[in-house]
């Protein structure tokens, strides 16, 4: 009992960081705060990026029964931006304003510090989620719900991964989630890795049953697999040549892109 309700307090610490959803009053004091649970909570991040894809794939299918597709994609997004308060979004903007231009490592630490956002950072927002929405809405209603949900848990495990194999490059005494600055453990890194997979193997049961038509198949799963690793795998070089190892914010970018990486990979397999 004491095992499962440690997790259980590492996911609602997962879900605190992560989403605006409020845990407070009785809740708040049961689950404490360690700042070693902090990182021991990664394990669970791309379970609550599976919880913030569901919302929006729920939002996606009903409003899907009012207005055209591309409108519903909006809507959707819109409430994952919300869930999440925009948090991975930001790193996006600040990542790119900060590696964008040609500035080196120190100065290039002290643009992503900075709250304003510039040139590289907006058109890096605007290519993104104009390509997130344009994929989503090309695609049919169960394939875009489905790669919605396997898209935001994925992206989590890739950041979690990242967090396994590089360094932290920031100043570790003054970042904002410093706990998250250590390498996750091996055990963590397995179990984050374990829900995308877990995931995929669910949808690719259910396309055997009554909604067929309606999911993708195991080879557009595969494929998209395989972009999401492609693009950590990018990730992961390009934050280490630049900077070193990562930060919240490179993060926050590799999140973006992974799940980006997965949109594209379904749509292109949709006609195979």
């Amino acid at each position: 009992m004491k095992f499962l309700a440690h997790e259980l307090r590492l996911l609602l610490l997962a879900l605190q960081f992560l989403t605006r959803v409020p845990v407070r009053g009785r809740l708040a004091a049961w689950v404490g705060w360690q700042p070693e649970w902090l990182n021991q909570s990664a394990r669970y991040l791309p379970l609550v990026g599976a919880f913030v894809g569901a919302v929006g794939a729920v939002v996606l299918m009903t409003a899907a029964q009012w207005w055209p597709m591309p409108v519903a994609v909006g809507l959707s997004i819109a409430a994952t931006l919300w869930l999440t308060g925009a948090f991975h979004e930001d790193g996006l903007a600040d990542t790119l304003d900060g590696l964008g231009g040609s500035a080196d490592r120190e100065r290039a630490l002290a643009i992503m510090k900075d709250s304003r956002i510039g040139s590289y950072g907006t058109l890096a927002l605007i290519v993104v989620l104009g390509l997130k929405a344009t994929a989503l809405a090309s695609l049919p209603l169960g394939w875009a719900a489905a790669t919605l949900l396997v898209a935001h848990t994925l992206s989590r495990a890739v950041a979690v991964t990242l967090i396994r194999v590089l360094p932290y490059a920031g100043d570790v005494e003054h970042a904002k989630a410093k706990p998250l600055a250590t390498r996750v453990s091996a055990a963590s890194w397995c179990v984050a890795c374990a829900w995308p997979l877990a995931l995929v193997a669910l949808l690719i049961g259910a396309r055997r049953g009554d909604v067929a038509y309606a999911l993708p198949g195991a080879a557009a799963w595969l494929v998209a697999l395989a972009a999401a690793v492609t693009a950590g795998a990018f990730c992961a070089r390009w934050f280490h040549r630049r900077l070193g190892g990562v930060t919240g914010d490179t993060l926050g970018a590799a999140q973006q892109l992974s799940e980006l990486a997965v949109y594209l990979a379904v749509l292109a397999m949709l006609g195979q």
